[in-house]
């Protein structure tokens, strides 16, 4: 498939057209410039053509070493992928000396380049357009994207390339649609949704470089360098997984500026849409405040989760340590009680294979189905054993059980009265149906509903 690169300094919209050709707002956009700083890859589509579409970051002129400088390097990575580089100006500011360096810089790729004149709205953008022309690339393409004005001018253009035996064909291409989360989802699923999150600066973009065996991502010794949530491709022994970078989250007393809440929401919303989720913590400084903040989170989503200390090549008694932090895994996180707890090294590459193991296993218990029959002789087990507590001298009846969903396991309950069941005795059925059914590491959740009263329907027909 057709792939190009949206090319051009800060601030000149190009997560905006990003999100304009995808067809939905994937990208952080805001008016700081260096919003982005991964290269972030999507499916976009104008009328019949599809095309692969790389958002990068804005090119500046730095110090190979620094953070600018690593952002640079991901955007030049991105122009080589590319069969076409789209390069964005500001038709409102015209053309300035950053442009003039990187259009220098475009010249020496053998890559086709379509000059494209952001934010030609109005009349304030004339002089920018005609500006556009002395960068030598031909006609620009004047566009609004964030009015969505030009597309089809855009379209026209890349259609001319494409067609020429300049760069691949166009092929068509089908959006893969994310997994049901309902009970309803087709046996033939996608691949495996899978977010890592956690505090800033643990390590979740040097974890999976070293999956994907390249920098895909920026990675660096600064803080939250990582600002909007990237989804790449991969494969663990022959199963697709899409994984999902995503930006560190701090506690939300020290959020302030805006830009750090929209990352933020973008985080959630990866937590949200993902299926299991790969809680990272730094095994140096394990269970603060903040990565139990972050498990109940996931556990108040329904998602499956995993936890992954990283950095363990950074602790020196492995076993004692491993030993203590499980166990305090269990007491501080008592809803997602026998989770997976996994020693790992993004930075050496250890681990890996157990924390898989351990997410298809938690996977698969996400997706468990518990037999009616199973169920209900459970239950007159456990009334048998420990019946619940009469309350205001009525006792409490338990009348008959059964799975009404999976993804996360949820059990339906009928009862005489759900409201007088104490949160204690829900508890405590909860903890059986984990410990009696291995259901660890995953969300339960328990529906009680009043059952009908048979006599109470032939009272009222009496009446």
């Amino acid at each position: 498939m057709l792939t190009l690169a949206i090319i051009g300094r800060p601030n000149v919209g190009k997560s905006t057209l990003f999100n304009r050709l995808v067809g939905k707002r994937v990208a952080l956009v805001d008016d700081t410039p260096g919003v982005t700083r991964d290269r972030r890859w999507g499916v976009g589509k104008i009328a019949d053509m599809t095309f692969n579409i790389i958002d990068t970051a804005g090119l500046e002129e730095s110090d190979p070493d620094s953070l600018e400088g690593r952002m640079r390097a991901q955007t030049e990575a991105a122009i080589e992928e590319a069969d076409i580089s789209l390069f964005v100006i500001d038709s409102r500011s015209g053309i300035v000396p950053a442009d003039k360096h990187f259009a220098s810089m475009l010249r020496t790729s053998d890559k086709p380049i379509i000059l494209v004149a952001n934010k030609a709205e109005g009349k304030k953008a004339e002089a920018g357009y005609y500006e556009a022309f002395s960068l030598g690339f031909g006609d620009p393409v004047a566009i609004s994207a964030e009015h969505g004005e030009g597309i089809f001018d855009l379209y026209d253009a890349i259609r001319e390339i494409a067609e020429s035996d300049r760069v691949n064909p166009i092929e068509e291409f089908d959006h893969e649609e994310l997994v049901s989360d309902d009970d309803e989802a087709p046996k033939k699923r996608g691949p495996l949704q899978m977010a890592i999150v956690g505090r800033p600066n643990v390590g979740k973009s040097t974890f999976i470089n070293h999956l994907l065996g390249q920098d895909r991502l920026l990675t660096g010794p600064e803080a939250g360098i990582t600002r909007d949530t990237i989804s790449v491709d991969w494969e663990w022994n022959d199963k697709k997984i899409k994984l999902f970078d995503t930006a560190g989250m701090r506690r939300k007393a020290k959020v302030q500026n805006k830009l750090e809440r929209m990352s933020v929401v973008d985080t959630l919303r990866a937590v949200q849409f993902a299926e299991l989720v790969v809680v990272m913590i730094d095994a140096t400084i394990p269970f603060e405040k903040q990565d139990l903040q972050i498990a109940d989170l996931i556990e108040r989503e329904g998602r499956a989760c995993v936890v992954a200390l990283n950095k363990w090549d950074l602790v020196e008694d492995h076993g004692e340590t491993l030993k203590v932090l499980r166990e305090k895994a269990t007491r501080l996180l008592p809803q997602l009680r026998g989770m997976s707890v996994v020693p790992i090294s993004g930075l050496a590459g250890s681990g890996i294979e157990a924390l898989m193991k351990a997410v298809y296993k938690t996977y698969d218990t996400w997706n468990a189905r518990i037999s009616t029959a199973r169920l209900n002789k459970w239950l007159d087990g456990i009334l048998n054993h420990h019946p619940p507590p009469a309350t205001a001298g009525r006792r409490i009846r338990l009348r008959y059980m059964t799975q009404i969903k999976t993804r996360p396991p949820t059990f339906f309950i009928s009862c005489s009265r759900p409201d007088a069941l104490p949160t204690a005795y829900k508890r405590y059925l909860v903890n059986s149906l984990r410990e009696d059914f291995k259901l660890d590491g995953t969300p339960i959740r328990l529906v009680l509903r009043k059952g009908e009263n048979p006599y109470e329907t032939k009272k009222k027909r009496n009446n």
